[in-house]
């Protein structure tokens, strides 16, 4: 007989990818006691050590614990498995959906976009993490989530994308910019500018990857990770910047105006879109997010920041 729940099993694969029971603990909304009685409870039912407690480090899973989490995940998927097998019988989408999004437009996109869906379908427990493009490859190949909004961006040909956007690049510049009072820009214009690098891994090579047509290098002025901080720094002239997702606003984080002129030539635009594992769209709730991501290009909910329809 069973002593152990699917829960349990969930908490013990999130604080064993967290490495913390208060991380665990925020990443899937449940008290931090709720998960560390779970975790005692399983390691009462297994018989051994499931993590080495360390007050500095956290928490660190043990050589058994490291076997257990794997099949802990088989049996979650398996469980899963059987929730869309119950879906597709039914007609209902539900069961839980972990999704993630490129963190340098998550905050434009994703919090509308998840609260629509879970209104329209409001039987799925949905979380979300913000990564950058490695991590996003990382997470999904290891099932940590389910689907992602993202770039076309070196997409591994292991993965699934479906893109719904096309976005072209555009420079982003103070008002007291020298070229801010143009149309357009050619990177030719832009080279002998100081320039805020979002050097983020992946995309800071795609945006520097524009000045090897001009046989040229960019006047890299400052490095950020942050794209609010880009904004700011580029407001409060440090140099221009390069982005393809457009903000909703005229205004910097910091309250300077900036403005946004598109870049004119041979430049590869990005396409942003829903990357999954390949066969992860057979799930119902994913099959369903990635079909509401469609219905709000279609409806030109998504069209806000910028770009052109792709489907």
């Amino acid at each position: 007989m069973l002593r152990y729940t699917l829960r349990q099993l969930e908490y013990f694969v999130a604080v064993g990818e967290t490495g913390s029971i208060a991380r665990a603990a925020e990443r899937i909304n449940v008290s931090s006691p709720s998960i560390s009685a779970a975790i005692t409870q399983l390691e009462k039912e297994f018989g051994l050590p499931l993590f080495v407690r360390q007050h500095a480090q956290g928490l660190s899973l043990t050589q058994g614990g490291r076997q257990m989490i794997e099949q802990a995940r088989r049996v979650l998927r398996e469980a899963a498995a059987l929730m869309d097998i119950a879906g597709d019988i039914s007609g209902l989408v539900r069961g839980p959906l972990s999704v993630g999004c490129l963190l340098t437009f998550a905050q434009l996109v994703l919090p509308a976009l998840r609260r629509g869906f879970e209104q329209r379908y409001p039987e799925v427990r949905l979380r979300q993490c913000e990564l950058n493009q490695v991590e996003i490859f990382s997470a999904l190949r290891r099932s940590e989530i389910d689907v992602a909004l993202t770039y076309d961006l070196d997409v591994p040909a292991d993965l699934q994308f479906t893109a719904l956007l096309r976005l072209p690049p555009f420079a982003l510049m103070a008002i007291e910019h020298p070229l801010s009072g143009r149309e357009t820009v050619s990177i030719d214009d832009l080279k002998n500018h100081p320039m805020v690098l979002l050097d983020l891994p992946l995309s800071a090579d795609y945006f520097l990857s524009f000045f090897d047509a001009v046989a040229s290098k960019p006047m890299i002025a400052e490095r950020t990770r942050d794209m609010a901080v880009m904004r700011s720094l580029v407001a409060n002239n440090f140099g221009y910047s390069i982005a393809n997702v457009r903000p909703l606003s005229d205004v910097s984080p910091d309250g300077n105006p900036i403005r946004c002129v598109p870049i004119s030539g041979r430049v590869r635009p990005m396409r942003m879109g829903l990357l999954t594992a390949q066969d992860a769209d057979r799930a119902n709730a994913v099959r369903a997010f990635i079909d509401y991501g469609k219905d709000l290009v279609r409806n030109g909910r998504l069209n806000r920041i910028g770009g052109e329809a792709l489907v």
